[in-house]
């Protein structure tokens, strides 16, 4: 079994991709032109939860749970602010829109992980004397993730 660490992984940003009433497919992605975002320096978690549907039954003196759909979560990635990428200016651009933006994430392993998502925030974070102004951005996952193996 091999291990991958996170770093040498790659995030990139297409263009604006609707949504749709199926599970994407890695097909859906193919005539994407993608900008890497550069500047990477945390990956957010993503990856399906489903809903808990609980209904109380008096009869049985017990909650019944069940699944209900599925949210691929909300990304929550951090950038070290380089002002003139073109990743960076589309990713902040996006923001500013209420459009769903196509997404890769190229693994070090070779995998792929492809899916649409709004990109809610763009903002710029400062810190201490030591530390480098930062661009935190959250996408928000509205699609199914599309894992293409290495």
């Amino acid at each position: 079994m091999a291990l991958y660490p996170v770093a040498g992984s790659k995030l990139f940003i297409g263009g604006v991709l609707a949504d749709k009433s199926t599970d994407f497919v890695e097909a859906d992605f193919t005539t994407e032109t993608w900008q890497e975002i550069d500047g990477w320096s945390t990956m957010g978690s993503s990856g399906d939860t489903a809903a808990l549907i609980t209904t109380p039954l008096i009869n049985r003196g017990r909650d019944v749970k069940q699944k209900g759909t599925w949210n691929a979560g909300q990304m929550q990635n951090t950038f070290a602010i380089i002002e003139t990428d073109p990743g960076q200016i589309a990713l902040i651009a996006a923001s500013k829109t209420r459009d769903n933006y196509a997404f890769k994430i190229e693994l070090s392993s070779g995998g792929e992980r492809l899916f649409i998502g709004l990109v809610m925030s763009a903002e710029e974070a400062g810190g201490d004397a030591n530390t480098i102004n930062n661009l935190s951005a959250t996408i928000e996952i509205n699609s199914n993730i599309v894992k293409v193996a290495a």
